[in-house]
């Protein structure tokens, strides 16, 4: 979009939203986010979009409306960092009220919703509960988007902006007809993530052995997710665990392979953890139990899942990252930390924000054996060739930034600032 295009539109936005903020009052903000907790980094995504929010719209104030599995250990973490966070969860119903009176008072005084960044449009109906009970204008902050029904396409249009953390997301979202004013590139919130447990991670490290900087991070990941067995009432389905099963050497033998040369070659460690509540399982079956004896006197497998903050306070103290998810990348990227992401063709397109900030050399399609080819030497470089590395690192730092910078001035004005 053309600067003046996008200033216009901008414009245009916030005049919307300032007929609904009283003169002199705070703007309120309800941002409707956190997905599940079953998974680092869909936690990630609520306090990165805080922490965005926070920097770029102080003179706002933030209710997060959460989902129902939010916890109390989660919700403990995040307002660690934002003390002064409220936190509601809840529906509303068919008649316009909601079902407490945390959440009333929340939709009642707020002027502008903003629905987080995640992997959808995954608040779509309580958005739209939201839109048509009070009339009130609402934003989408960092999504992917594959298609969706008539009702959700229709609700899209209506909103002040909708930016989308992949461009392959944008473009099918023109190509459906998604009308809103403002629809471009913004980085997955998780990018802002900066929570921090920095003495169970140098506690961990000790235990453990690992030098801060002489490590590698390495997370596993089965083509599709088994929730089933982490997930009260999920019964297994027998397709997605066939496919897991019948891929499962495939996907992880380029890790393997990585590991091995990582810790013969160079006096590197490895550690390999998990980014779900799975993963633990799946790296000790998967990569851990195919490694030599020698080979494993290098590699540290972490046994027991853990939140947000410790593994962030982790990765920073690493020497970079790869394996076959995607938000532990976001987070190390955003943080400074190099991070290589594998990917396959059950994934969605949120692959490809790689591409998108400049680090299409360190995404590997594990489909594609002339990639999977290149993946060990990459992973070596991580380690062979730091400053070529640190300079693809904050090269992709600043197109992150540079996005940030410009979607929040989006979110600032529409909110009636």
């Amino acid at each position: 979009m053309k600067r003046r295009t996008f200033l216009q539109a901008s414009v245009a936005a916030a005049i919307a939203a300032k007929a609904y903020a009283a003169p002199g009052k705070r703007p309120q903000i309800l941002l409707r986010s956190s997905w599940q907790v079953v998974n680092i980094g869909d936690i990630a995504h609520t306090p990165g979009v805080l922490a965005l929010l926070e920097k770029y719209v102080p003179e706002a104030d933030v209710t997060l409306w959460a989902s129902g599995d939010f916890s109390e250990e989660v919700s403990a973490m995040e307002k660690k960092r934002f003390p002064q966070l409220k936190i509601v969860k809840g529906s509303i119903g068919k008649d316009g009220k909601a079902s407490n009176a945390d959440l009333q008072e929340a939709v009642s005084s707020s002027d502008f919703l903003l629905h987080g960044s995640g992997p959808s449009f995954v608040a779509a109906r309580d958005t739209g509960d939201y839109v048509e009970h009070t009339g009130k204008p609402f934003g989408i902050y960092g999504i992917t988007f594959g298609g969706a029904g008539a009702k959700t396409l229709s609700l899209m249009s209506k909103a002040q902006f909708v930016f989308f953390r992949d461009t392959v997301s944008l473009g099918k979202a023109k190509q459906v007809g998604i009308k809103s004013p403002i629809m471009e590139f913004a980085p997955d919130g998780a990018f802002a993530c900066d929570l921090r447990d920095d003495a169970a991670a140098e506690q961990y490290l000790q235990q453990n052995d690992l030098a801060t900087g002489k490590f590698l991070c390495c997370i596993p990941r089965l083509r599709y997710t088994p929730y089933w067995l982490v997930k009260e009432g999920r019964t297994i389905d027998e397709k997605k665990h066939a496919r897991n099963e019948e891929m499962k050497d495939h996907d992880h033998q380029p890790l393997r392979d990585a590991i091995s040369k990582v810790v013969t070659e160079t006096d590197y460690k490895v550690l390999l953890c998990p980014e779900d509540m799975t993963q633990m399982q799946v790296g000790k079956d998967n990569v851990y139990d195919h490694l030599s004896d020698e080979v494993k006197q290098k590699v540290v497998w972490r046994e027991n899942f853990w939140l947000t903050d410790q593994a962030l306070s982790t990765y920073v103290r690493s020497a970079g990252f790869f394996g076959l998810e995607m938000h532990s990348p976001i987070m190390c990227i955003g943080n400074g930390v190099p991070a290589i992401v594998g990917r396959f063709e059950e994934q969605t397109s949120k692959g490809f924000m790689w591409k998108d900030i400049g680090l299409g050399d360190w995404l590997f399609d594990i489909d594609q054996p002339q990639q999977v080819a290149k993946y060990t030497d990459t992973v070596l470089d991580l380690i062979n060739k730091p400053e070529a590395t640190q300079e693809m690192v904050h090269a992709a730092q600043a197109v992150v930034t540079q996005r940030q910078q410009a979607t929040m001035e989006v979110v600032r004005q529409s909110v009636g600032v």
